[in-house]
């Protein structure tokens, strides 16, 4: 049968890609048909997303997808990180360029927040992780400086649904990304707007909630004519990439039934949790810090945020800087050449969000910690891996507590299914059976949503059967228990 093709725009906070989903009824195909860097641009004091560069990117991904593809072309759907947004104005203007989340803005705002309202009141109303990048402290942080910005914003758009608004014109909040902000409550499917009254801040900016799968509608005509594309829809599939990405996991679904894996969306964050019918908001949840966060299908994504590849990335860009240009694989090779298990950094200490560099940041937490301080590019790296292998034990350890019972398998998708290195690491660290893959995992989800969408295939349970049936996965058994057993014990006295 003739295949329809779907178009997944998948933004990430380092880089963006558009992809061809082709979907026979069966099999699902993916091709990247463009790819392009994205970094924010620093403006005066703050660190700001070009929304306009991103936009051009992606009218250039269309063209192109037009141009390969054409009347298959049945729709198009856009993911990104979360927490980040844009506010419109009188007329619908844009007021300013997004605010990326590493910005210091929220420096110190959480603690802010906690004199206005108590920690555990915060999380009885949203259930998410405490984390100052969380929209919640960004809109504080607004309202402490008096931002004029905030005060004459209309709409609040999350950065998806900025692109969506882009492409259709329809101002709409789709509730997996908007589940990040800290001011949704998911216990009642509705914005937390008695949280936010006793912050002081505007509620009028929200606009109506929307579930994955919803149908935005055609392309505004001037988009569509300048692209190319006519009678083509635009979905809402899981706009939190994390959300996305989930839906890819080529896991067995057993429904109302306890699950026996969770996944790890590894990239420059890892994201990892379960899948859960409903939310878990209870102090033991809050005292181990995770997150609950919407996912597809009426379901609820029990989550830690873990800073992930980000620490390497910023690593590789620190020495290309300085003249040394190292490939992924370069890195991997001198990491695998070095002695395992020798120092360990704490991904989540405050000193990796957005240090000037990297390699000196975990030298200095080595150093300030009494350990032996990695000097070499390779040995740095493999500190980076470990520590993060470490730290995936630690959150499995406590998503058992949780949950009540243990996981046998941990899925990785997304880029770091590909460093095998990392998932050869993290086997070793939780003593679990690791699946690898598939890679573009959060594209696949967006895809399938689509699919959903359009009535191809009936049900997650379903899109998961078209993963499985698509995609090649590597298996990952653990070893050396004893050695990495003796090293964690270490780990948790340097990082709890």
């Amino acid at each position: 049968m003739p295949s329809t093709c779907y178009i997944s725009i998948d933004l990430g906070a380092s880089s963006g890609r558009l992809l061809a989903a082709q979907f026979d009824g069966k099999h699902l195909t993916l091709e990247e048909l463009y790819r392009f860097e994205n970094a924010p641009v620093v403006r005066g004091r703050q660190m700001h997303w070009d929304l306009a560069g991103l936009w051009r990117h992606i009218q250039t991904g269309l063209r192109t997808a037009r141009e390969k593809y054409g009347d298959n072309i049945h729709s198009i759907a856009v993911d990104t990180w979360g927490v980040d947004f844009g506010l419109l104005g009188p007329g619908d203007e844009l007021l300013s360029d997004p605010v990326c989340y590493r910005d210091s803005r929220t420096d110190g705002m959480m603690e802010r927040a906690f004199a206005i309202v108590p920690r555990e009141q915060i999380f009885a109303q949203t259930g998410l992780q405490f984390m100052q990048i969380n929209t919640l402290y960004q809109l504080l942080a607004m309202k402490l400086q008096n931002s004029p910005l905030l005060e004459t914003a209309q709409s609040l758009l999350m950065m998806p649904d900025l692109f969506h608004w882009l492409l259709t014109g329809v101002k709409a909040n789709e509730m997996t990304d908007a589940t990040t902000t800290q001011f949704f409550n998911l216990r009642s499917g509705r914005w937390a707007t008695e949280l936010l009254n006793r912050f002081g801040l505007p509620t009028h900016i929200l606009g109506t909630v929307i579930q994955p799968g919803t149908k935005l509608g055609p392309l505004l005509p001037q988009v569509a004519a300048a692209m190319g594309l006519e009678n083509v829809q635009v979905i809402a599939p899981g706009t939190h990439d994390t959300a996305s990405a989930v839906v890819a996991v080529p896991a067995f679904s057993r429904p109302n039934e306890r699950p026996d894996w969770c996944c790890i969306s590894s990239g420059t964050w890892s994201v990892m949790g379960v899948e859960l019918p409903k939310p878990v908001i209870n102090e033991k949840c809050l005292s181990l810090n995770f997150t609950n966060e919407g996912g597809v299908g009426g379901t609820t994504l029990l989550l830690k945020n873990i800073v992930g590849l980000w620490l390497v990335q910023e690593c590789r860009r620190i020495w290309s800087a300085g003249g040394s240009k190292y490939s992924w694989d370069q890195l991997m090779h001198a990491a695998a050449a070095t002695k395992l298990l020798v120092s360990f950094i704490d991904p989540d200490d405050p000193a990796f969000l957005a240090p000037v560099d990297m390699p000196a940041a975990i030298q200095s937490f080595c150093q300030r910690t009494k350990q032996c301080v990695p000097v070499e590019q390779g040995s740095i790296v493999r500190c980076a891996l470990e520590s993060l292998a470490m730290r995936y034990r630690r959150t499995l350890e406590s998503l058992e507590g949780l949950m009540g019972g243990q996981i046998q398998t941990i899925h990785i998708v997304g880029g770091g299914a590909q460093n095998r290195q990392l998932c050869q690491m993290t086997a070793d660290a939780c003593q679990r059976r690791v699946v690898a893959g598939p890679v573009e995992a959060t594209a696949i989800g967006n895809a399938l949503i689509q699919a959903v969408a359009a009535g191809e295939i009936g049900s997650i349970a379903q899109a998961r059967e078209v993963v499985r049936r698509s995609f090649p996965v590597e298996e990952y058994r653990p070893q050396s228990s004893a050695a990495w057993q003796d090293a964690y014990e270490r780990f948790l006295k340097i990082a709890p």
